[in-house]
């Protein structure tokens, strides 16, 4: 394959998906790493796509945009992976919580598989597959059905209708961005109204966040910093940002990325 050409199938990847891996590329392409990079540097400087660490995104995204689940997972990896290795150290075995959509719930799920008797919640089909996988004894998966939006989350009134008859002690909630006015919000009117009912059957709301999230408005509001018992960020997050968190959530937690984490392999 050409090097236009190539490029061309991943221009064309980039926009079916939202983003890809530069680890994805590799496999299907069947071409070296640094050759995939040298198209991504190139479509780049074309305007076409954004480079972010471990891949590419659809260049000028906005935040009233919903990115696909491929274009959210090749962003902030090390942020995410730190933030889900502590808050799985707040899940206790024996316990029901909640997992909503999202990347970082999803790396969450991956250091949830070892907790004994675990009932977990969740409107994502990504975070479902990760426990199915596994095929770990012990553990009950909930997974409430519902229109499937580009996040692979499943929203709408059977998601809704699903939830409303349960409830958890723990609710893990994703976000697509963070701000005073606002709260937490997302881009999916569907989605927000789900993650509004997640919100509601837990007695404990618990908001996994990057720091890239602060200062993103989606277009409807998911729940007030005000109702957030703990937010579990990383320590990119700005002063001025972690003043403003410390005195609306109950807990504000920052955790240091490490390079080369597990969740860049997955």
């Amino acid at each position: 394959m050409l090097a236009q050409q190539r490029q061309q199938a991943i221009l064309e990847r980039v926009r079916r998906n939202g983003g890809v891996r530069v680890a994805d590329l590799v496999r299907d392409l069947g071409v070296s790493d640094m050759t995939i990079r040298r198209d991504l540097e190139v479509l780049a400087e074309r305007g076409l796509v954004e480079k972010v660490h471990g891949g590419a995104t659809i260049a000028g995204s906005g935040s009233t945009q919903e990115p696909g689940f491929a274009a959210k997972s090749v962003r902030q990896q090390a942020e995410k992976e730190a933030i889900a290795r502590r808050a799985a150290r707040m899940v206790r075995p024996g316990s029901a919580i909640a997992l909503s959509a999202g990347t970082t719930t999803w790396a969450l799920a991956h250091h949830l598989l070892d907790v004994e008797d675990l009932t977990v919640v969740t409107n994502s089909v990504r975070v479902s597959e990760v426990f199915h996988r596994s095929g770990r004894a012990g553990q009950t998966v909930v997974l409430t059905g519902g229109v499937r939006t580009p996040s692979d989350a499943l929203v709408g009134p059977v998601a809704v209708a699903a939830i409303r008859r349960l409830s958890v002690h723990t609710l893990f909630l994703g976000v697509h961005g963070m701000s005073p006015r606002a709260g937490f919000t997302t881009p999916n009117l569907l989605e927000a109204e789900t993650d509004r009912e997640l919100v509601a059957s837990a007695q404990q709301l618990v908001v996994l966040a990057d720091h890239t999230k602060w200062g993103t408005i989606g277009i409807s509001s998911i729940a007030r910093l005000e109702e957030a018992n703990a937010l579990v960020c990383d320590t990119g997050l700005a002063e001025e940002a972690r003043a403003e968190l410390a005195a609306h959530v109950g807990e504000l937690i920052l955790t240091e990325p490490v390079p080369d984490t597990r969740a860049v392999a997955r």
